[in-house]
């Protein structure tokens, strides 16, 4: 079964720092990419950064400059450093992996998602 444990939210004042830390586990694939998106109340998902199996990183405007992706492939384990935190940051955080299987003759992607871990930031 896979899973994917989201862990360091919590409460923080405006201008602060948190990591978020993400695991994989169960996968029957290889990772071709994992991220974190947020969604704050009544706002649609946003994706806020995304990094690749090489290395590629990408990043909502809103987070270039503040947040750090990075990623440890041999734990399947995603991070995101974010720093200088503004009280619209807050949200609940999920982490996804983009996983790559081999069914028969052909690749499939499947993308799963965490249960999501929430910050707030008290302005």
């Amino acid at each position: 079964q896979v899973q994917l444990v989201e862990s360091g939210g919590g409460l923080v004042q405006a201008g602060g720092s948190l990591r978020l830390s993400c695991a994989a586990s169960g996968l029957s694939g290889t990772i071709e990419a994992m991220g974190w998106s947020r969604q704050a109340p009544g706002q649609q998902r946003e994706l806020v950064a995304s990094i690749t199996s090489g290395g590629y990183t990408n990043y909502a405007d809103s987070a270039k400059g503040r947040f750090t992706i990075s990623g440890d492939n041999a734990k399947n384990t995603v991070y995101l450093v974010m720093n200088s935190l503004k009280p619209e940051d807050t949200a609940v955080y999920y982490c996804y992996a983009d996983v790559e299987r081999l069914v028969g003759e052909f690749y499939t992607d499947d993308e799963y998602w965490g249960q999501g871990t929430q910050v707030t930031v008290s302005s």
